[in-house]
């Protein structure tokens, strides 16, 4: 049996140039859905990160993980840009995924 799996790497901000927080998950509607809800303890409940500004998909599981890692390693400057490429307007994403 040949399953397509779908992993994504995205960027959470508090507001618009707030606080950044970068995640990988496999379901980004349910990791949405908890960041949202705070149902995950750690550093986007504790500094209120939840509007979705960024995410990018991928098949393998592997890449996605190396992605975030290099992202993580970005400096803020890099990240900005990153979101505003595709996001100019700081718009929370997350109705486009749910």
């Amino acid at each position: 049996m040949n399953r397509e799996h779908r992993y994504f790497v995205y960027l959470l901000a508090s507001e618009p140039y707030g606080t950044l927080y970068v995640g990988v998950t496999g379901d980004l509607a349910v990791r949405m859905g908890e960041h949202r809800e705070g149902l995950r303890d750690g550093f986007t409940k504790e500094y209120g990160v939840h509007l979705l500004v960024w995410f990018e998909e991928f098949a393998d599981i592997h890449e996605a993980i190396l992605r975030e890692k290099r992202i993580k390693k970005w400096n803020r400057a890099w990240k900005i840009e990153l979101v505003e490429k595709t996001n100019p307007k700081w718009d929370d994403l997350f109705p486009l995924i749910v």
